[in-house]
Parts: structure tokens; sequence; C-alpha cells
């Protein structure tokens, strides 16, 4: 974390359903990232119907870094700008854990890839695109694209080389 970079504490709401084949007992997925966090513990239960079942996953920071606004400012240009919540399988009940929260497409590319992971892509609540909106403002430098330069071959220097010098088959 460098002084600039900002935390932004967010809470999420999962669900369990019953999974579809006989291999799968139940399958859990993020639904909702809010603003405000429920006066209740963790994996707290706050409805059950038809099978599926509710629980106030915790609160997570969704952090933000100065030298990632790019990838902030590429979300936040979207149709509708994202956040993506990790829920990570665990031995402790209720079997899954909240890993992390991110606005940063990019990161969120890396737990995808990470083994038995369950990654959501969720609606921005609009406080939290607010912030991440200012942040941005505040932070943000465009970056201008370099195209590297080969050095020119010197071809006289490529006719003067003797035989056997210069790495040929």
């Amino acid at each position: 974390m460098t002084p600039d970079s900002l935390r932004i504490p967010v809470a999420v709401l999962a669900e369990r359903r019953p999974g579809v084949t006989q291999w799968v007992a139940e399958v859990w997925r993020a639904v909702q990232v809010l603003e405000e966090a429920p006066p209740v513990p963790p994996w707290t239960l706050l409805r059950e119907e038809d099978g599926r079942a509710l629980f106030f996953a915790g609160v997570s920071e969704v952090a933000l870094h100065p030298t990632d606004t790019e990838n902030y400012k590429h979300n936040l240009e979207a149709a509708e700008p994202l956040v993506w919540v990790t829920l990570r399988p665990a031995e402790s009940a209720p079997g899954v854990m909240l890993q992390t929260v991110t606005v940063d497409p990019g990161e969120a590319h890396l737990y995808a890839d990470a083994g038995d992971d369950l990654l959501e892509a969720l609606p921005m609540p609009p406080g939290l695109r607010a912030a991440a909106e200012s942040f941005v403002a505040a932070h943000h430098k465009e970056r201008q694209f370099h195209k590297r330069k080969r050095d020119r071959a010197d071809p006289q220097a490529l006719a003067r080389r003797g035989p056997g010098e210069g790495g040929g088959a």
C-alpha cells in the first residue's frame, strides 16, 4: 500500500443453492455487493426459500492503487461498471470463504485462473463507483505508447565478416 492508496469497505451477499448433478451437492455464488454491511456476523443466514439460502458473506475492502488507474478507468468507462467477488472453498463451515473484492479487471483475471476460486462479476454499487471515479480523477496519468526502435542492421558489417564468423549453421 502506498500513502495514496485507498481502501473502501464493502459487504457481500452470497447464495447457496442445490447442485444439479449427483456429483455436486451445492453451488455457491456471490450475488450482490452492498455499500453498508448488515448488523450481523459473517455467514449469517438471511433468507431461505425453495432450497436456496442467502448469506451475509462478510466485509471486504476494495483496494485502489494509483499505479492501477488505467484498469479502473477502463472498467468505469464500460456500459455497466463491474465489481468482482472471489469466494474460495474452505474446510470450515459453510464451505466457502470471502477471498477478495476488486474493481480491477486485471486482478480479477488472476483469480479466474486460480484453481477452485469462484469468481462473480456484479454491478458496481453507486457509492463505490463514485469513490473509484474520484480516485481515478485524482491519480490517473495518461501513459504514452513508446514504440521501441531497433538498431538498423549495417549491411557493410555483414559483408566484412569472414567465413566462420557470426554464427551461421
